[in-house]
């Protein structure tokens, strides 16, 4: 309107109000003939989007349908136009059309932009019927798959609509200090898939019984350190819980050597043997009992390299520990192991009133050749990349 005349500019101004005038009335008509008289002055986007709602009062879908999608032209990213558009798509039984706009509008305003009361009060009854909708698109995927033979799905294809219907997000590898492209973004792996894994489930009855002799003798304050500690001439790592006990290690391997600690867990440590561990001077392996004390969580973050999988050997786990890496949330259980990668987004926590102990220790991941082994572990010796968290 920065050209128009002024008499034009009165007069588009007050055609809008008096469509308002008219909208607040009931008169839909009315309405009508004030924001398109509006419009002809050019009055641009704003009447747009009152006009549809007249055209609503109208019962004239076709028209209202027409101007939403001219505003949304204009202003892609009109939350109010969005969420009427979506309530077209409802009415015109498209629902996933409906879906789009609803959920660009719930998006849009996820973002934290400033919206009228108006339209912000209708973003819960927009997410619930996006909810609603993902659940009846689910039970059709489903029941459509059971008619074709497939009522137990693998996990990768239950993970897939987990993803598509909303109820999962897409976690992928994202290393926090060095990326190795190609390697397949899998969050939890089986450990039935690894020939060496039975044999350290097998020796969790000896472990378990060096550990609790281990503490039983000694004050497992002082034994246990934070696993997260400043290093001298360093920064320090932003970590909620630097040089913090709460959670704490006890080293068998660091930085490449067998510890002081190593001598009183033969089990473990010949259990250990069995396991790919990486081989970096002055880095690797590494292998430690971490302790999660009660009340304690570590917050979600990756690890800084993808080029290996951590496992836990599960050997002390109270009521209220939970697991979570990139979807999925997993108990630990004791005997069993649980390989992972590190570098998608995890986060653990311990709501029981007793320590829970795990045995941490790291391989490389199956899919690296023994070639790309050996390079890699060149790289590392030479830049000093490797190293636990």
């Amino acid at each position: 309107m920065s050209g128009q005349p002024q008499t034009d500019q009165a007069q588009a101004k007050a055609a809008v109000q008096a469509g308002l005038d008219a909208l607040r009335r009931g008169d839909g008509d009315g309405a009508r003939r004030g924001f398109e008289r509006s419009i002809a002055l050019g009055l641009q986007p704003t009447p747009w989007f009152l006009l549809a709602q007249a055209c609503r009062m109208t019962g004239d879908i076709a028209a209202e349908r027409d101007s939403l999608d001219r505003l949304l032209a204009l202003d892609p990213r009109h939350v109010g136009a969005l969420i009427l558009r979506g309530d077209v798509s409802v009415r015109q039984q498209d629902a996933r059309g409906a879906t789009a706009f609803y959920q660009q509008a719930l998006r849009i305003a996820a973002a934290g932009i400033a919206l009228p009361d108006s339209i912000r009060g209708e973003l819960g009854r927009v997410q619930a019927w996006v909810e609603a909708q993902s659940t009846d698109y689910r039970a059709h995927l489903e029941e459509s798959l059971a008619r074709a033979g497939f009522s137990a799905l693998p996990p990768r294809m239950r993970e897939a609509i987990d993803i598509l219907t909303g109820d999962a997000e897409v976690y992928l590898q994202q290393p926090t200090s060095f990326f190795y492209p190609g390697l397949p973004h899998i969050q939890f792996y089986d450990a039935r898939d690894f020939g060496w894994a039975a044999a350290i489930e097998d020796a969790t009855a000896a472990i378990c019984g060096e550990l609790e002799a281990f503490l039983a003798a000694r004050d497992a304050e002082a034994a246990f350190r934070p696993y997260v500690e400043a290093v001298p001439g360093r920064p320090n790592k932003p970590h909620s819980l630097l040089d913090d006990p709460k959670w704490s290690a006890l080293y068998l391997w660091k930085d490449g050597q067998p510890t002081g600690h190593a001598a009183h867990f033969p089990a473990a440590m010949r259990a250990l043997e069995a396991a790919p561990m990486p081989g970096i001077d002055g880095r690797s392996p590494t292998a430690l009992f971490s302790m999660l004390r009660p009340d304690t969580h570590i917050l979600p973050h990756n690890g800084m390299i993808n080029t290996r999988l951590i496992c836990h050997l599960p050997l002390i786990v109270p009521p209220g520990c939970g697991f979570r890496v990139g979807n999925q949330t997993r108990p630990w259980v004791p005997g069993s192991l649980t390989i992972f990668d590190d570098s998608i987004e995890h986060e653990a926590w311990n709501r029981g009133d007793a320590n829970r102990i795990v045995l941490l220790f790291e391989i490389w991941r199956p899919e690296l050749s023994r070639e790309e082994c050996a390079a890699l572990t060149a790289m590392y010796n030479s830049v000093g990349l490797y190293s636990a968290e």
